[in-house]
C-alpha cells in the first residue's frame, strides 16, 4: 500500500531533517511559513496570532547566546534585545511536548477556531483504527520528541495523504498559530500532544492554506488518510427511517465496513446559514461532522438469559468533535435503558458517564435523526486475504478543449446532446453472470491560496451505457443507459451498482461543457475487468488499408430473443452468435426455455457489403452444442424496417429449409463510420 511514496513538492524528509541536524538549525519550511499566507487565502488575520514551537531547542538557546557572545544581538534583557530571554526566542509552547501522551484516541481530538469538524471526525475516525493512523503517521516513534535526546530534535514532521492516485510524503515544520499562547485550530485535550496539530498543518499545507480546511467534506479527509473509497448515502432520500428492511441491510453493510477496518461518519444536513452548527433539543447539531467509532449488535439482558434468548440490538457510536455536547435521547450516557444490558456488556462497549462528546444511539434512531452517513470503504486487493478481494482499475484522465470536435473532450452531460459523445470515453467487461461494481471519479484536488484564490470544484459526474459486446471504438449515439451517478460540485463521486455479463461504457463529464480539468476513475470489480480509454473513433488507416481495404459499412445488430425453438422436456439451453466477416459475437446460455431473451449486441465495420451477417443460434450440450437455425441479414443502410423477426433455416446453401423458431433483430446500419 505504502510500498512508493511520492516526496510532496520535492521535499525529501530524512534529507532535510539530517542537513538540519548537521546545522544545528530546526527545520523552517519554505513552502508553508509562518506567515499570514498559510493562515488565509483571502481576508487578514487578527495582530495577536503568533507561530510557536512546542517547546524550545537546546540548539535555539545556543543560537542566540552565540549571536550575543559575537555581537549580533544585544545582551539578553538589554532595552535593544528583541527577546527578553533565551527561552523567548523558540516561543515555545509547553515544558514537556509529546507526539502522544498516553497512546492515540478519539478523545484527543478538539476542533479549534477554523469550520473544520469534517476534518477533525475524520481524524477521530482515524485514530480508532490503529493500522490506519501509523500509515498516515510514519515512523512514529522515531518523530517522537525525546527528552533524552534533546540534540536529535530538528523540529520537522512528515505525514503521509493519498491524493489522486498516489500516496505523498508531505513535510512541516513544528511551528503552529497559537493566540495568547494557545493552539487557535484543532488540538489535544492534553497540552503537550501535538499529533492531531501537527496532521492538520501537513493537510493545510496540502491545501493550501488553513483557511482553506473551512467547511470541506469529510469524506475526502476519510479518503486522503485511507485511500478507500467514499460512498455517501442520503438517509433521508433512502427512506431508512421507516423502512426496517432497506435500514436492516444498510446496518450489514456498515458493520462489515466498520469491522474490515473502515471509516465513517454522520451529519445532519443544515438547509440554511443560520441552521449551521445550531443545536437541537435531542442534544445534536446540524451542519456537523460526527465520527463513527463503533458498530455493534448489542446483547440485551443478564446472566444466562441473556445469552440464550440472544435478542440483540442494532446501535452505533458516534462522537462529537467538539468533545462536548452529547445525544440526550435514548441510549444516552444517563438513559435508564442501560439497564436492560449487563454490566459486562456495558464494560465491553466502553460506556462511560461524562460529557466527552462520545455516545451510542440505536441504528433506528441514527436513520431518524441525521440525514448522511459517509461510508469510506477499504478496498482490499491482496489475494492473501480471507476477506473479499478486489480488482481494482485506476486511469487518469482530463477534459480538455479543442476547436476540432473529434478532439475537443468537454462535452458536458447527456443534457448537453450535441457533444456529450465528445467527452472521454473508458470501456470495461462484467465477466460474471452478475457482479457488484463499484466505480469512483475524483477531480484533482484544488488548492486555495493568496495567489489563485479558493479552488472551487466542478460539478461532476458519470453515465454508464450498455454497448456490444466487441465495441473497441468511442460511442456516437446513446444506448441502453445502465447506470448513473449524480452531478455534483465534490472532489469525487461514487457509485455502487449490480450490472449483468457485458461490455460497458463509463463517460465522466462535467456538467456544463466547456471546463477543463483532471480527473482519476477507479473501477473496481470481483474479477478483472479489462478497464481502458477508448480514444479512436473509428478504425484506423494503415499501411494494410490500401491492400486489405478499409471499412465501407459499419452496422449495429441487436439480437433481442428468440421464440419457438425446437424444445426438450426442460426447454432449450441456448445462446446465439453473430458473425460478420471474421468477427463474432456470443451471447450468455439462457437456460431451460424455449423463448430465451439474449439482448446482446455486436457493431461491425464492414468492408464486403455482398457478404451477409449470420445469426446462429445454438443449444447447450454436456457433449456437444446442437445447432438450432441460423438467420442471413444483408443489413442494407437503405432497408427503414429496423426491427426484423425471421424464421431460423438450416445451414444448406442452395435450398435451406425453415426449422422450428424465429429470431428477433434489430439492425442499424450506415456509411459513416460514426454513425452509432
Amino acid at each position: 500500500m505504502f510500498s512508493c511514496v511520492k516526496p510532496y513538492e520535492d521535499q525529501n524528509y530524512s534529507a532535510l531533517r539530517r542537513d538540519c541536524l548537521r546545522r544545528k538549525v530546526l527545520f523552517e519550511d519554505p513552502l508553508f511559513p509562518a506567515t499570514d499566507d498559510s493562515l488565509y487565502y483571502k481576508g487578514t488575520p487578527g495582530p495577536t496570532v503568533r507561530w510557536k514551537r512546542p517547546k524550545v531547542s537546546v540548539w535555539s538557546q545556543l543560537e542566540l547566546g552565540d549571536a550575543w557572545r559575537m555581537g549580533t544581538v544585544p545582551r539578553p534583557g538589554s532595552s535593544g534585545c528583541p527577546f527578553s530571554s533565551l527561552r523567548a526566542r523558540a516561543l515555545d509552547i509547553c515544558e514537556d511536548p509529546r507526539l502522544f501522551v498516553d497512546g492515540i484516541s478519539s478523545h484527543d481530538l478538539h476542533q479549534g477556531q477554523v469550520g473544520n469538524c469534517w476534518f477533525v471526525a475524520a481524524c477521530s475516525s482515524l485514530a480508532s483504527r490503529e493500522s490506519l493512523w501509523q500509515k498516515v503517521i510514519p515512523d512514529w516513534k522515531e518523530q517522537e520528541w525525546d527528552p533524552e535526546k534533546p540534540n536529535a530534535y530538528a523540529g520537522i514532521f512528515h505525514f503521509h495523504f493519498w491524493r489522486f492516485g498516489e500516496w505523498v510524503d508531505v513535510v512541516i515544520d513544528d511551528r503552529l498559530p497559537t493566540v495568547n499562547n494557545q493552539l487557535i485550530y484543532c488540538h489535544s485535550n492534553s497540552r503537550n500532544e501535538f499529533w492531531c496539530a501537527l496532521v492538520e498543518k501537513a493537510y493545510a499545507k496540502l491545501a493550501g492554506c488553513y483557511q482553506a480546511l473551512d467547511g470541506g467534506n469529510t469524506a475526502d479527509a476519510l479518503v486522503d488518510f485511507t485511500g478507500g473509497v467514499s460512498e455517501p448515502i442520503d438517509l433521508t432520500e433512502g427512506d431508512f427511517a421507516s423502512d426496517e428492511t432497506k435500514r436492516n441491510q444498510l446496518f450489514e453493510r456498515m458493520l462489515k465496513v466498520h469491522s474490515r477496518g473502515g471509516l465513517i461518519s454522520a451529519s445532519i444536513k443544515a438547509v440554511t446559514a443560520a441552521d449551521m452548527e445550531a443545536r437541537l433539543a435531542c442534544g445534536l447539531v446540524k451542519g456537523h461532522a460526527y465520527a463513527v467509532t463503533d458498530v455493534r449488535k448489542v446483547r440485551l439482558g443478564h446472566g444466562l438469559l441473556a445469552f440464550f434468548k440472544s435478542e440483540k440490538l442494532d446501535m452505533i457510536r458516534l462522537r462529537n468533535p467538539w468533545g462536548e455536547r452529547e445525544w440526550n435521547g435514548p441510549w444516552s450516557d444517563t438513559s435508564e435503558e442501560w439497564q436492560k444490558v449487563s454490566k459486562s456488556e456495558r464494560e465491553k462497549m466502553g460506556v462511560t458517564v461524562q460529557d466527552d462528546g462520545e455516545f451510542w444511539m440505536t441504528f433506528e434512531d441514527v436513520c431518524r435523526y441525521f440525514t448522511d452517513i459517509i461510508k469510506c470503504r477499504l478496498i482490499n486487493t491482496s489475494y492473501l486475504s480471507i476477506h473479499k478481494t478486489w480488482e481494482e482499475a485506476r486511469l487518469h484522465g482530463a477534459w480538455t478543449l479543442h476547436e476540432d470536435p473529434r478532439q475537443n473532450r468537454s462535452g458536458g452531460c447527456i443534457n448537453h446532446k450535441d457533444t456529450f459523445f465528445q467527452n472521454p470515453q473508458y470501456i470495461f467487461d462484467v465477466k460474471k453472470p452478475e457482479d457488484e461494481v463499484l466505480i469512483c471519479i475524483q477531480q484533482r484536488p484544488k488548492r486555495s491560496t493568496r495567489w489563485e484564490g479558493k479552488g472551487e470544484n466542478l460539478a461532476i459526474g458519470f453515465d454508464i451505457y450498455k454497448v456490444e459486446e466487441n465495441r473497441q471504438y468511442r460511442m456516437h449515439s446513446l444506448q441502453h443507459k445502465a447506470a448513473s451517478s449524480i452531478y455534483i460540485n465534490s472532489r469525487s463521486v461514487f457509485l455502487r451498482t449490480d450490472q449483468p455479463e457485458g461490455r460497458y461504457v463509463i463517460i465522466p463529464t462535467t456538467f456544463e461543457p466547456g471546463y477543463t480539468g483532471e480527473f482519476l476513475l477507479r473501477v473496481f470489480t470481483d474479477v478483472p475487468s479489462n478497464c481502458r480509454e477508448l480514444r479512436l473513433d473509428e478504425p484506423p488507416h494503415t499501411c494494410w488499408s490500401s491492400l486489405c481495404g478499409y471499412p465501407q459499412l459499419v452496422t449495429q445488430v441487436h439480437v433481442l430473443g428468440a421464440a419457438g425453438l425446437k424444445d426438450s422436456p426442460t426447454g432449450a439451453n441456448s445462446y446465439v452468435i453473430i458473425k460478420c466477416e471474421g468477427d463474432k459475437v456470443r451471447s450468455a446460455v439462457q437456460k431451460g426455455t424455449s423463448t430465451p431473451e439474449y439482448n446482446v449486441k455486436g457493431i461491425f465495420y464492414r468492408k464486403k457489403l455482398s457478404q451477409p451477417i449470420t445469426v446462429q443460434v445454438w443449444n447447450h450440450r454436456v457433449l456437444k452444442d446442437e445447432f438450432l437455425g441460423q438467420v442471413h441479414l444483408k443489413a442494407d443502410p437503405d432497408d427503414l424496417q429496423a426491427l426484423h423477426t425471421l424464421h431460423l433455416r438450416d445451414r444448406n446453401s442452395r435450398q435451406p429449409s425453415d426449422l422450428p423458431g424465429t429470431v428477433a433483430v434489430h439492425i442499424l446500419s450506415s456509411t459513416s463510420l460514426m454513425a452509432v
